[in-house]
């Protein structure tokens, strides 16, 4: 009996110091699904972009070796492409919204008069 009290405490005192240790890094759950709404997505562009370069690199019947290392290059490629891209959508969509909100401010500021009796 002393025995199953001793086993059933450690393993509470082993759960709890787990649960401990563990919370602590509960703040990273949002950014966690957050990566994985946004990799996976991009994981899937990017191997439907490949795919048909693999089958016709296997078709062709260059050595698998080959085929891998043409379709990593094709895949980090892409990425570089997507993270480029991205990386500039950064920099334009603030620079066009100012530009867009400056131009609608002095469109607004000028009042034409037109005489509504012509």
């Amino acid at each position: 009996m002393w025995v199953l009290i001793q086993s059933l405490l450690t393993k509470y005192a082993l759960f709890k110091l787990l649960l401990k240790s563990l919370g602590s890094l509960a703040w990273l759950l949002p950014v966690a699904f957050l990566l994985k709404v946004v990799g996976l997505p991009i994981l899937a562009v990017l191997a439907i972009l490949a795919l048909p370069v693999f089958i016709i690199l296997a078709i062709v019947g260059l050595p698998i070796m080959f085929v891998l290392i043409a379709g990593v290059l094709l895949l980090v490629g892409f990425f570089a492409l997507l993270s480029f891209g991205l990386l500039v959508l950064k920099i334009a969509i603030p620079v066009l919204l100012v530009y867009w909100l400056v131009r609608w401010w002095f469109r607004n500021g000028k009042t034409t008069s037109v005489d509504p009796t012509v």
